[in-house]
């Protein structure tokens, strides 16, 4: 595909999937905390499986690194209050201070645009870090919050359930869009090799996220998985 369409629908599907929750959020159809997350888990693998549509040109990378860049900056106008967009603000913060988007949405773009510069598709060690902070991290919030379990020993304000939440949508992520990428030949490896290594990046992305560290998971977490990752894959 032209490079420069496949850009037109990458920020089609990113802005449209965004807009969606956005609404949803804004009309009280689902309350902040979950469109918060759903936007944690479901604009990552969109925007990665639009990476299916570049051709393999030098400046691919830079035009698909553009989605998450311009949406970041945007975020930051909000957060800042350079941009008003209440509908941005009740969908992507706890407790509708504008400036919580500099925090936490703001670090997930940041990482987005640098594992997309730097791992693009030549290597499966970006794609399974970002798919576990989106999937991990995401649905870690919503089974803590949804299901009552025992609190973590070490981190009172994490749960069993949460934790679990974050193995499991890491894991399932990470594998499936690594198994979409296989069967498309961009990794020209078996689909069962990939399993252990990703497993043990869900275990240690989840040891990571039960620390009693604020506002700093989408990085921590990215950042172990990318060093499990170098020896692992």
């Amino acid at each position: 595909m032209n490079p420069f369409l496949a850009l037109i629908i990458t920020f089609a599907v990113a802005l449209i999937e965004l807009r969606l929750l956005d609404y949803f959020a804004h009309r009280g159809w689902i309350d902040s905390h979950l469109s918060r997350k759903l936007i944690h888990i479901l604009t990552g693998p969109l925007f990665v499986l639009c990476w299916l549509l570049f051709p393999d040109v030098w400046y691919a990378r830079w035009l698909a690194a553009l989605v998450p860049f311009a949406i970041t900056a945007q975020f930051a106008l909000i957060g800042l209050g350079i941009m008003k967009d209440e509908a941005s603000v009740k969908a992507m913060s706890r407790s509708g201070d504008r400036r919580e988007i500099l925090r936490g949405p703001l670090f997930y773009g940041i990482v987005f645009v640098f594992m997309t510069l730097v791992y693009w598709k030549t290597s499966p060690i970006g794609m399974v870090a970002l798919m576990l902070m989106c999937g991990g991290d995401g649905l870690a919030e919503i089974m803590g919050r949804g299901i009552k379990s025992p609190k973590l020993p070490w981190s009172k304000k994490k749960s069993v359930a949460g934790s679990l939440g974050m193995f499991i949508g890491g894991w399932v992520l990470a594998t499936f869009i690594l198994g979409v990428f296989i069967g498309a030949k961009v990794f020209t490896v078996s689909f069962g090799s990939i399993l252990l290594p990703i497993t043990i990046i869900a275990m240690a992305g989840t040891v990571v996220e039960s620390l009693p560290l604020a506002e700093v998971d989408n990085i921590t977490v990215t950042l172990v998985a990318v060093l499990l990752g170098y020896l692992l894959f």
